[in-house]
This record gives C-alpha cells, structure tokens and sequence, in this order.
C-alpha cells in the first residue's frame, strides 16, 4: 500500500509534465493522421502554397481557439466584464491584469507550438506549401544551378510527378525537407529559451520563497479539488430542498447560503501581497473582519444565461 501510494504521490507531482507528455503524443500522432488521410498536395502553381499552408497552420490555430475556450483563468477574468469592466483590472492594476492575459496565452499556445514543430520535422505540409511560391528571388533560389524546367515543374515536385530528372527532383524535396526541418529546430530552441527565461523572470520577481510558492500551488489545488466536492455537496442539498418543497407543497426549509457579492469577490483572480499574506481570494474573503454573513434571500434569475443564481 505504501508502494502504490508513492507511485500515486510521483505522478501527481509529476501531472504537468505527464500531461505535456501526452498532448505531445496526441499532437504527432494527429500530425501522421493528418499526412496520411486527408493531405494530398494538388500540385499545382495556383493552390500548393494555399494548400499547404492551410494545413500548417491551420489546426495550430484551432488548437490555440480550444486552448483559450478551455481555460478557467480566462472565463474566471472574463465572466461578467462586460456588464463591469473594473472586473479586468481590479483595483486599477491593470499590468497584473495584462501579465494574467500574457500567462493565459502562453498557456494557450503550448499545443499549437508542438503542432507546428511536429509538422515541421515531417516536412510534408512545407514541402507542398514552399514549392507554390511565386516569388522570383525564392524561386531563383531553389532552382540555382539547375535546368531551365526547373521553375515550371517546381509545384509538382512534392507529387514525385515532375518532368525533372530524378536527381534533381530528389535534391528538392530534401532541400525542401531541410529547411522544414531547420524551421521546426529555430521554433523548439525559441520557445525553450523563451520559457526558461520566464520562468526565471517569474522566479526572480517572485515575492514568496521558493518553498512558499510551492506550498501556495498545492494549497489552490487543494481548494479547487475540495471546492469541486462542497460545491456538488451543497448542489445536491439545495437541489434535495427545493424538490421536497415543491413535492410536499410546503415553504422550503432555510439554507444558509453565500451572497451575490461574496461569490463575486471570490471569484476574482487573486494577486499576492506581502501586507496580505493570504493564498487566494477565497481565504482573503473569510478571514475578513468586516466579511458580510447576509444569504440571498430569494433566488436571483440571471436572464443572459437562463440558471438561477443564489
């Protein structure tokens, strides 16, 4: 039991980088799908470089979308801003709330980066896209020292259906392969250098020890898993309450429940201050002396989104 409890307590330390592992995974894995399912070159002047490019960057860009739409710091900051602004800069920090957009894009960016480095290193969705270029300098480039045909049957050279000899037609589609390769090598070295450096920036700036930062991350773990479970909890009771109300035709029993302004207070992003040393604004919001112990009293219909709110 010990044993499978330090194994447990390893991959949950470890969940992050499991994760990137796996996504990683998905992503080549969707890549080779990809190229051999649906990817077929037209090769042709007019449509290789829209071709290629379409599915180069196309599904990185959908996967930023799913980054973004999947992201709770993003709806946590964004969820009302519209009806109060004040929501996006709260107390008028507006680069925190900047550095918090920054954060989630970057996050955000993770699997769309992975995707257009695995594509890269395959080089088959470059090779399509380069050879359809129309530009004289490129083309002149890619067709140096080579015969006059070159320029004509350089878009169906990914396609092996060109009129070159087969020596050049290789030489090509490896040069082709070289500079995809080279591309997704500049793009994996930039985003490792770029990271380590935020992290070192982060770190650098950071205004808690590294032993306190890494207890105020298990810490809102923690309060995220254990307000997943009271919240279920108190779901179910409400839910059990307003059922037996409605069933036994009587006036429903009191339940003790947070006002509209302490869930709004809660649901800030929480920035750390050393004169307030808490570790979120849940822990900010109950250790408040002048907290406020007022329930709703009656259900408050939110007509934008059609759920009742207590």
């Amino acid at each position: 039991m010990d044993n499978f409890q330090t194994v447990l307590r390893f991959f949950m330390n470890q969940k992050a980088t499991i994760g990137y592992s796996f996504m990683a995974l998905l992503t080549i894995g969707g890549e080779r799908i990809f190229s051999m399912v649906s990817f077929q070159c037209p090769c042709n002047h007019d449509q290789n470089f829209a071709y290629g490019l379409t599915f180069l960057l196309g599904p990185g860009l959908v996967l930023l979308v799913l980054g973004l739409f999947f992201s709770s710091k993003l709806w946590r900051l964004y969820t009302g801003c519209c009806l109060n602004p004040i929501k996006l800069c709260p107390r008028g920090n507006c680069f925190t709330c900047l550095k918090v957009f920054v954060k989630i894009f970057s996050g955000a960016c993770v699997a769309p980066i992975m995707w257009l480095c695995v594509a890269l290193l395959n080089g088959t969705f470059y090779e399509c896209a380069v050879s359809g270029l129309d530009d004289n300098l490129v083309v002149d480039l890619f067709c140096k020292n080579k015969t006059l045909m070159c320029r004509e049957e350089l878009a169906r050279v990914p396609c092996s259906k060109s009129k070159l000899p087969s020596d050049e037609n290789m030489e090509l589609l490896l040069m082709f392969r070289a500079q995809s390769q080279i591309l997704g090598w500049c793009i994996i070295i930039i985003s490792a250098v770029l990271g380590l450096f935020g992290t070192c920036y982060t770190n650098c700036r950071s205004k808690v020890s590294y032993l306190q930062l890494t207890f105020w991350k298990r810490y809102v773990e923690k309060e995220k898993e254990q307000f997943d479970t009271f919240a279920m909890e108190y779901a179910s009771k409400l839910a059990e309450r307003n059922l037996k109300s409605f069933f036994e035709n009587r006036d429903p029993e009191i339940f003790p429940f947070p006002n509209h302004k302490a869930w709004e207070e809660i649901s800030a992003l929480y920035t750390f201050s050393k004169s307030e040393q808490y570790y979120s604004t849940l822990q900010r919001y109950v250790e408040r002396d002048d907290r406020d112990y007022s329930p709703e009293k009656r259900p408050v219909m939110d007509l934008e989104h059609g759920i009742e709110m207590s």
